[in-house]
C-alpha cells in the first residue's frame, strides 16, 4: 500500500467510525470575519505597493528633469577659449 492510499484509509476510517466530533456554534462567522481581515490586508498591502510604485516614478521623473542625463557633459578635453 503506498502512501496516499494508506491517509487516505485513515481518513476513511476515521469519518466511518462513530459520531463526527462537535463543531462550534460561531466558526462561521469568526471564519468570515478572519476571511475579511485577511482580504482587508491584501487590499491596503497593494495600495501601499502601488503608492510605492507611483511615488518611484514621480521621484525618478523629478531627478530625470533636474540632471537631465540624456545631455552630454561638457567636454573637458579641449582648452578654453580666451581673448577672442
Amino acid at each position: 500500500m503506498s502512501l496516499p492510499d494508506r491517509k487516505e484509509d485513515e481518513v476513511r476510517r476515521m469519518l466511518e467510525g462513530g459520531p463526527h466530533p462537535p463543531v462550534p456554534a460561531d466558526l462561521g462567522p469568526h471564519a468570515a470575519e478572519r476571511g475579511a481581515r485577511l482580504l482587508r490586508r491584501r487590499l491596503v498591502a497593494r495600495q501601499l505597493m502601488w503608492a510605492l510604485l507611483a511615488l518611484a516614478v514621480v521621484a525618478f521623473v523629478v531627478w530625470a528633469a533636474v540632471e537631465q542625463p540624456w545631455v552630454a557633459p561638457p567636454s573637458e578635453i579641449a582648452p578654453p577659449l580666451e581673448g577672442w
